[in-house]
């Protein structure tokens, strides 16, 4: 069965395309929002060749292909057509949780740029590496040049997730960067950043008509702002022209769009964003003021789960905006120590499991390679003993790393060949933890599977 076959199967198995509201993927899953979540047939669905696994969470109904679902992702979207997805489009389900919707939203938005984050953020790792070596100075026009390369991802974020916020809330992509345009005007960042430096003259705000007061903030880098922001600003369009009489559409329905939409950024969501975004970074930063030890069993118990669930990518936004406040992120290496516990007790599956070796091989290198569905739905979830060890080798070499706290500075896939964006003070720290989270798995997991140990 080819892989245009498979995705004529999983539009039946779902429902067909009258069942399906919207469809989206991240790095290794397609996910769908169904009208009818009881239409699915996943047994089924879970036997086509090229899936790994698919599962039902948070009203959500993932689908995982693996590297290769970008792919996938075309030829879905090539079947299902524009004019079929235009009218499953507003079809209505029951109502969702906010751990649903939130979880739709920040995979949905966060996925299609993860390549361009994860890309910058290498390179922006093996710049810090270099400069902490003193290879290159850090005045020299090489580092100025890369940097640039570098962080323009980071601080122009704003208007990567304007678009893919548009995308994902069904509104006009132009207006959507029009918003977070002004959000990133010069205007307002220069007077965030005479206000950070205490300059003379500097003000906490700017008053439109001497009534509405716009909070100064520097939003280069921010994540929940612009994304609350074209929520509403789709709420706002459809308001707007709904009460627009329709020789007046064309013209006053995207400015009236942009100037509420606008305004509302600037007055309301933006600085209510900001600080929704401050207190995720505190209830992470609250667990490092216990101990960062503590904080690295937690997170790094909690990542394999995560994974598996497919609620990893709420870690993200929290992530950014740690880079962003404090210009380096402990969470990322933790994320790191469990892709390689995962791809420890999958290499020790591969050893002592005689049966399908070329696949479970295949998902162990994926996994040290930074992309672990294929080890932890293909694999860990048939070797239960398997899974519990790789939680416990990812918790004790992110307490360990935390310990010695080792961070980044900038966003990257959590694979092996990051590696060299820890040099600097900390890579002897993350190379250990790569090793005991490697040899740690491994080795549990050879001790309480077995050799003859079938699944």
């Amino acid at each position: 069965m080819g892989t245009q076959e498979a995705i004529s199967k999983i539009i039946h198995l779902v429902g067909g395309p009258e069942n399906i509201n919207k469809v989206w993927h991240c790095m290794t899953r397609l996910r769908f929002d169904l009208v009818d979540d009881n239409k699915i047939a996943a047994d089924e669905i879970k036997q086509l060749p090229g899936v790994l696994g698919a599962q039902l969470q948070s009203d959500q109904f993932q689908i995982i292909i693996g590297p290769k679902v970008n792919g996938w992702y075309q030829l879905l979207q090539d079947a299902l057509g524009t004019d079929s997805r235009t009218a499953t489009s507003e079809k209505t389900k029951e109502r969702k949780s906010l751990v649903s919707l939130f979880m739709d939203t920040v995979s949905g938005v966060f996925g299609p740029i993860v390549p361009a984050i994860a890309g910058a953020g290498m390179i922006k790792g093996l710049l810090a590496g270099l400069i902490a070596l003193k290879l290159v100075s850090t005045k020299s026009d090489t580092v100025m040049i890369i940097d640039l390369i570098a962080s323009g991802v980071f601080y122009f974020l704003p208007f990567f997730l304007a678009v893919s916020a548009a995308k994902i809330f069904k509104t006009n992509e132009y207006l959507a960067v029009a918003v977070a345009a002004c959000l990133m005007y010069p205007t307002l960042i220069d007077a965030a950043k005479a206000l950070a430096a205490h300059q003379d003259g500097a003000v906490s705000a700017l008053w439109l008509l001497n009534a509405i007061p716009v909070s100064v903030f520097n939003y280069a880098s921010s994540v929940i702002p612009v994304i609350f922001s074209i929520l509403a600003l789709k709420y706002i369009h459809q308001a707007v022209d709904r009460v627009m009489p329709e020789v007046l559409k064309t013209v006053f329905t995207p400015t009236l769009t942009l100037f509420i939409g606008a305004l509302a950024a600037l007055v309301i969501i933006g600085p209510i964003g900001i600080w929704l975004g401050k207190m995720l970074a505190w209830c992470i930063e609250g667990l490092f003021g216990i101990s960062a030890s503590f904080a690295g069993l937690v997170v790094g118990a909690i990542r394999p789960v995560a994974i598996l669930t497919g609620m990893h990518h709420a870690m993200t936004p929290i992530a950014l905006q740690n880079f962003s406040d404090r210009g380096y992120d402990m969470l990322m290496p933790m994320m790191f120590m469990a892709n390689m516990a995962i791809a420890g007790a999958t290499f020790a599956i591969w050893r002592l499991n005689k049966e399908n070796r070329t696949v479970t091989l295949s998902a162990a290198i994926s996994a040290l390679l930074g992309i672990t569905e294929p080890a932890l739905f293909g694999v860990l979830t048939r070797y239960k003993k398997a899974f519990i060890t790789a939680t416990i080798a990812s918790s004790l070499a992110s307490a360990f790393i935390a310990f010695f706290g080792v961070r980044l500075y900038g966003y990257i896939l959590s694979s092996i060949f990051s590696l060299p964006a820890y040099i600097g003070p900390w890579f002897i720290f993350a190379l250990s933890g790569v090793a005991i989270a490697l040899v740690l798995s491994f080795t549990l997991t050879t001790l309480l599977v077995g050799r003859e140990q079938k699944p």
